[in-house]
């Protein structure tokens, strides 16, 4: 399951930024992976992370909002595969500036 050249969008996210609108696009090369992201209440977003082991990653990210807000934060996250072949990302995440609060969040892949 690699995250080279695949995109997804936020399917839930209850304390987070990321919207349906927000579109994540992902590169990885062995076990690094890379990314930017945009949409919604996100103006700019970028990703950096390694793969841990075959289902297991754990990223850093940083964005701007609409509104000129800085935010950063970190995630550990599982890749699974839906039945109809998508990949799926589950994340429990949390800032690192700001209110420092966190929650879970579930991406999936889109053409």
């Amino acid at each position: 399951m690699n995250l080279n050249n695949k995109k997804f969008i936020t399917a839930e996210n209850k304390n987070g930024l990321s919207s349906g609108e927000t579109v994540f696009r992902y590169s990885q090369k062995g076990t690094t992976i890379t990314g930017t992201y945009s949409g919604g209440a996100i103006k700019e977003g970028v990703i950096i992370g390694k793969r841990i082991d075959d289902s297991k990653i754990e990223l850093l990210y940083q964005c701007l909002t609409i509104d000129g807000e800085l935010k950063a934060g970190e995630s550990k996250g599982i890749i699974s595969e839906t039945q109809n072949g998508k990949l799926k990302l589950n994340f429990d995440w949390n800032w690192l500036n700001g209110d420092l609060s966190g929650g879970k969040s579930e991406y999936i892949e889109i053409e």
